[in-house]
């Protein structure tokens, strides 16, 4: 009995810290993924051999993949067939890549969005990675005058490489807001 009231509440803990930092957190839609999920909310914690996974919340539209926690606290898609594709490696990056998608398409005199094989033309030797939004399938690149965002996980986890989409920011000084 003590054993097995340990593993719930080690099984619990990933799912339970999620709940306490950001059950209930409210999210901007998001620029891909039909806006991402609605809201935090986990369920259902399943174990595999790489270890927990729980959903991240309830998406807002219907999409052929899941919003998940992987085991090491990636924030990802999971597609039917078991396909994964983490996002960003933390939750936070997930939010600082929202809030970023957010100002930047307020703030950029042009927005322009390139397609799947049009991603290729996109050069990014003159950028830097932005670090905050922790990216992996999904990553920001900051120019001399724009933002560059690489959205590849539906194209990961579909196993679908005309999914991939760069959003282009351009017409932004070196803060990120408006060129004068």
């Amino acid at each position: 009995m003590v054993a097995r009231a340990r593993r719930s509440r080690e099984r619990d803990r990933p799912h339970a810290a999620y709940q306490n930092t950001w059950g209930g957190l409210h999210l901007p839609p998001a620029p891909m993924y039909d806006g991402g999920p609605h809201y935090f909310q986990p369920d259902s914690p399943e174990s595999d051999s790489a270890g927990w996974w729980f959903e991240a919340g309830p998406q807002r539209t219907a999409v052929p993949f899941t919003f998940m926690i992987g085991p090491s606290g990636e924030f990802g898609i999971q597609a039917e067939g078991a396909r994964w594709a983490a996002l960003h490696s933390t939750i936070e990056g997930w939010v600082e890549a929202l809030a970023l998608a957010d100002h930047a398409s307020v703030c950029a005199r042009r927005i322009t969005r390139l397609m799947g094989d049009e991603v290729d033309g996109v050069d990014l030797d003159d950028y830097e990675s932005v670090l905050e939004v922790m990216g992996l399938a999904d990553t920001w690149w900051r120019g001399p005058d724009s933002l560059v965002a690489l959205y590849t996980g539906e194209a990961k986890g579909l196993d679908f490489p005309g999914a991939r989409v760069a959003v282009i920011y351009s017409g932004l000084d070196e803060w990120g807001s408006t060129a004068t």
